[in-house]
């Protein structure tokens, strides 16, 4: 295998795994970008970005520009005369001279089935959409979001049950088992990479916490993929008796609901009534308060059959 002098950037922990595998690989990290240390935790001080940390660990530099507007971020960039980029969830856009720049160009690994979900939560869309199945997509980068061509991609299943935490764990260690042989391909020129199709774009738009906030009207099925889409953030709630009740789990229960109002609740076991079908929490957590089964949750927190939910 051909050593590669390559630029890493990336950010959160799902970029860390592919860090690992190239370092574990062999190939010669020369720089890690990462987002800027921001502030975090009670004390609000300056926390480094999963990737940022681990890099630091591995003693490899780190560098946490703001942005690359600034010339002489993007000239730093070059003078790296990296033979490849290496970029996952990174969180800035690269300018064209920053895509140039190395010799193979910059590759990105996206956890998506491309063109599907291009953009910034394409775990979350895929679960909320009721996709069956995901993936990992390595490409060349250019200038559009997530348009570039693909070297190399595969499957993996999302059952009824995964939730977002899950599918963010399985895609990541999947983007750092094929990096190794997108890398190789690139270098060797055994991988020619394929523009993507026209048909099938999909957007995953960022997500806002104000998304977490449940609507009975729709329906149940809809309702429990939010549940695992948003775990563990932003999570989802309900209001009741002024406070913000978060859902962690839930199941989708066929009911007939004689005439009931989406959002009654509809038994003593907290079967809630939605525009289709009926959901039933299974683990929940008040404000400040530990996250309990529902049985347990109801002997301190009873929601009688009849009241309607917020």
């Amino acid at each position: 295998m051909t050593s590669l002098k390559t630029v890493f950037m990336g950010s959160p922990d799902f970029s860390v795994p592919v860090l690992a595998a190239l370092i574990d690989a062999g190939h010669d990290i020369v720089c890690v970008y990462s987002q800027p240390p921001r502030p975090a935790g009670r004390g609000q001080k300056e926390r480094p970005c999963p990737v940022h940390a681990y890099a630091l660990e591995q003693g490899l530099e780190v560098r946490t520009p703001p942005s690359f507007k600034d010339p002489d971020a993007i000239a730093g960039f070059q003078a790296l005369n990296a033979d490849v980029a290496v970029v996952v969830a990174y969180g800035l856009i690269l300018p064209k001279p920053v895509l140039d720049a190395p010799k193979r160009g910059c590759i990105n690994v996206h956890a998506s089935l491309l063109p599907r979900w291009r953009g910034a939560a394409p775990i979350h869309r895929a679960i909320l959409a009721g996709d069956e199945i995901s993936g990992v997509c390595i490409m060349q980068m250019d200038e559009g979001l997530d348009t570039g061509p693909v070297l190399i991609c595969e499957e993996t299943p999302v059952t009824s049950e995964i939730t977002a935490s899950e599918l963010h764990d399985r895609l990541s260690r999947l983007g750092a088992r094929l990096i190794i042989p997108a890398l190789e391909g690139l270098s060797d020129g055994t991988l020619a990479a394929q523009p993507q199709p026209d048909q099938g774009v999909e957007y995953a738009h960022k997500l806002e916490k104000s998304e977490g906030a449940l609507d009975w009207n729709l329906s149940a099925t809809e309702l429990e993929r939010k549940v695992r889409a948003f775990n563990p953030w932003p999570g989802v709630w309900f209001e009741h008796g002024g406070e913000k009740i978060k859902i962690l789990g839930a199941v989708v229960e066929n009911s007939s609901l004689s005439g009931e109002l989406p959002g009654t609740v509809l038994d003593d076991q907290l079967l809630i009534a939605c525009g289709l079908g009926a959901l039933r929490p299974t683990r929940l957590q008040r404000p400040g308060k530990q996250k309990l089964e529902l049985g347990d949750f109801l002997r301190g927190f009873p929601l009688e059959k009849g009241i309607r939910l917020g």
